[in-house]
């Protein structure tokens, strides 16, 4: 798959974001651990393995078998039913916060939309 390389600071960002569970279920009250990173704005960007989602398989990447709303390929259907997906980061990092996690510079003004100036 093409895209950059995590670094070690992300790759623990990305475990603690997937320690939340996936975010679409639990915005409908269902506490679902079993989830992987979703890229929001791909991965070839520099700050792209810092704006990404929490995300279950059915609400990742519609396979046509569970009836779930999923970002890929249903964006709009996807953001409808659960909220912007930057929003959504934002909501993420909130719950991180909460919990006591340090959340890192980069993935706050990613999810902020300050990468203009932002390095890898």
């Amino acid at each position: 798959m093409k895209g950059r390389s995590t670094n070690a600071a992300q790759r623990r960002f990305h475990d603690a974001l997937c320690s939340l569970g996936c975010i679409a279920c639990r915005r409908r009250g269902i506490r679902n651990t079993y989830c992987s990173v979703h890229h929001i704005d791909g991965r070839t960007k520099p700050w792209a393995h810092w704006l990404v989602l929490p995300l279950c398989g059915p609400h990742h990447q519609d396979d046509g078998t569970t009836g779930a709303i999923a970002v890929h390929p249903h964006k709009a259907q996807f953001e409808q039913m659960f909220g912007k997906q930057r929003d959504l980061l934002r909501m993420c990092l909130n719950m991180l916060a909460e919990q006591g996690v340090e959340v890192p510079e980069p993935a706050r003004r990613a999810a902020n939309g300050q990468w203009t100036r932002m390095v890898a």
